[in-house]
């Protein structure tokens, strides 16, 4: 079967056919030291520590991996919990279970805790996410180890990598996108037609429990570059041979997809608690037209000054390419543009997905350099469709950084393969490769102190004041911007305490407008009251109706005992701590002091 020079194996002389180790493992100690580096500000206190702009997904992860490892080790449900949001509990499979994670890693959960672990998984994720783009680039794409370094730690560390660093386990996990290009280009060899289809299967299922909002980008990708590069002039002939395999190779992929995915899915679709539809705004959460010849702020040029923003929240950094790595990925198009006619085909598949994925990541509305434009885009047209209207638009860009990768690793080798004549061409295209790269070299993680577990729990006094699997509930309640209720839970449960459960927390579920979902629970006159104290030291006046209607409350929601510990984690602001016990101790009476909290016993009559 004829197959491509661009993405297919190439031929290779019999002194590579030795591997080159010494690369493999310059390159994977290089990964490693990157990846040790962006997360240093954590390491010097996995257990102390927190990312400075999103500490709230940290716990949320942390609580992820405690709650999932318990759930499997205890025989319950992974993808649905009773252990928050009393008394309707959340549907984990609308959210990101990570479930995989939690399983793989619970012996380390329960050895060093969640706070390490997802601190291991942070940096594991970094590092094989640019040795396995360096793998694919290497020993599937024939490429010289140096050009594969590079386009692999180039994606490995790219902005929108750098960024989502910033606590997110999911969209870090990028390893598992080369792994889902190998094995879908596997398909097209009909002699496994039946064993490649299961692997592919099973590697689908594995990156929809760990992130299934990249699952679905890598599926569009993959599908937009198959279809514009079967449908070229100088892919045809190709595409043909190939089919009948591939074809079959995908309906085994499906099936055994489905089958895995059959629970998760039903949960997904049609479970309890499920939502259609997130509650982010489209066009905050899109990406802005400037920022992809912007730099994003951890990074050399960030720390020189030259950060903007442009991006939601520092989070969402995921295109920022700037304009020097535009000007050269242009450049490196045009020099590969010389090469055999199947390499064109390869090329405009590769501009479709970029010219689709980066007009899709400008949302509903284009934004230029801040300011919102009236210029419907095509996000419009197809962000109310089912499935697309769960994603943000701005992550769309993330598609954007591996095919930048893959044309400068083949450039390098085309330059390498042809060097320019003249020393000073030569120069010139060193010099483009480090004006563009070097600049955007990552700096460190921002982490700050975060407030430690109460001894309250760490002693597992709290079992003295819960019943088993009763309802315990920390003021303010738990929600994004004050996860500690989700901290302690995750202590509890990765050290063997027992169980207790929380009302509210943070996570994503019904109850937004239209049908959408939202972040936490829709607000109850006591959440409405703490958080008003939290933020702005706002102490009620109860009359007999608060009194009557926080009762029904703690009915509701079936609490046992009220913790206000001695120093309360605000993930956005500082909390009014004063105002809060005052809040309180105004809606149950006098709290009794234990240990370093302050404790609120609630009589269920």
């Amino acid at each position: 079967m004829p197959t491509s020079p661009f993405l297919a194996p190439a031929p290779v002389p019999p002194v590579r056919v030795a591997r080159d180790r010494r690369a493999d493992l310059v390159v994977a100690l290089v990964a490693l030291a990157l990846a040790l580096w962006v997360t240093s500000g954590l390491w010097r206190d996995p257990n102390g520590r927190a990312i400075t702009v999103n500490s709230s997904d940290q716990a949320l992860f942390e609580w992820l991996l405690a709650f999932g490892g318990h759930a499997l080790t205890h025989g319950q449900n992974p993808l649905f919990t009773d252990l928050i949001n009393v008394p309707d509990g959340v549907n984990l499979a609308v959210n990101t279970s990570i479930t995989v994670y939690a399983a793989v890693f619970a012996p380390l959960t329960y050895l060093i805790g969640p706070p390490a672990t997802f601190l291991v998984i942070l940096t594991l994720n970094l590092t094989a996410t640019a040795l396995a783009w360096y793998w694919l680039l290497n020993r599937q794409f024939g490429r010289s180890p140096l050009a594969a370094g590079l386009g692999g730690l180039f994606v490995g560390f790219s902005p929108g990598m750098v960024s989502h660093a910033n606590a997110h386990l999911n969209w870090t996990a990028g390893w598992l996108v080369p792994l889902l290009v190998w094995r879908t280009f596997a398909l097209r060899r009909p002699e496994h037609r039946i064993r490649n289809g299961v692997i592919l299967g099973v590697l689908v299922a594995v990156a929809f429990s760990i992130a299934a909002e990249g699952l679905f980008f890598t599926a569009l990708a993959l599908g937009l570059f198959v279809i514009v590069r079967a449908l070229h002039p100088d892919g045809r002939a190709e595409a043909r041979a190939a089919l009948p395999g591939f074809l079959g190779g995908l309906g085994v992929t499906a099936l055994v997809a489905a089958v895995l995915l059959a629970y998760p899915l039903w949960l997904h679709f049609a479970g309890p608690q499920r939502f259609h539809g997130t509650g982010f705004d489209a066009v905050i959460h899109s990406e802005d037209v400037a920022a992809y010849a912007a730099y994003p702020s951890r990074s050399l040029a960030g720390e020189a000054g030259l950060r903007t923003d442009l991006a939601p929240n520092p989070t969402e950094e995921n295109s920022f390419f700037g304009l020097p790595l535009l000007l050269l990925t242009v450049a490196a198009v045009v020099l590969l543009w010389r090469a055999p006619a199947p390499r064109r085909a390869t090329l405009w598949a590769l501009g479709a997905v970029t010219v689709a994925f980066t007009v899709l990541s400008f949302g509903p509305v284009a934004k230029v350099d801040g300011r919102r434009t009236d210029l419907p885009m095509p996000f419009d047209l197809v962000g109310h469709l089912p499935v697309v209207n769960a994603a943000l638009p701005a992550r769309l860009a993330l598609v954007v950084a591996p095919v930048i990768g893959v044309l400068l690793a083949y450039a390098v080798d085309a330059l390498r393969a042809d060097p320019p004549r003249s020393r000073p061409a030569r120069a010139a295209w060193l010099a483009a490769f480090a004006v563009a790269l070097v600049p955007l070299l990552p700096v460190p993680l921002l982490t700050l102190e975060r407030e430690p577990i109460p001894r309250f729990f760490t002693s597992g006094t709290w079992r003295e004041y819960v019943s088993p699997g009763g309802v315990l509930t920390p003021v303010p309640l738990t929600l994004d911007v004050y996860p500690d209720g989700q901290r302690w839970q995750a202590y509890a449960l990765s050290h063997r305490q027992g169980e207790f459960a929380i009302p509210s927390g943070f996570f994503l579920g019904p109850g937004g407008p239209d049908g959408r979902g939202r972040i936490g629970p829709p607000p109850r006159l006591l959440s409405s009251l703490m958080d008003q104290a939290a933020t702005f030291g706002a102490v009620p006046i109860v009359t007999e109706g608060t009194t009557r209607e926080v009762q029904a409350d703690l009915r509701h929601w079936r609490i046992e005992a009220v913790v206000l510990p001695d120093r309360v984690h605000g993930a956005k602001w500082a909390v009014n701590q004063e105002a809060v016990r005052r809040a309180a101790t105004a809606l149950f009476g006098e709290p009794e002091r234990v240990e370093d909290v302050w404790v609120w016993r609630i009589r269920q009559d």
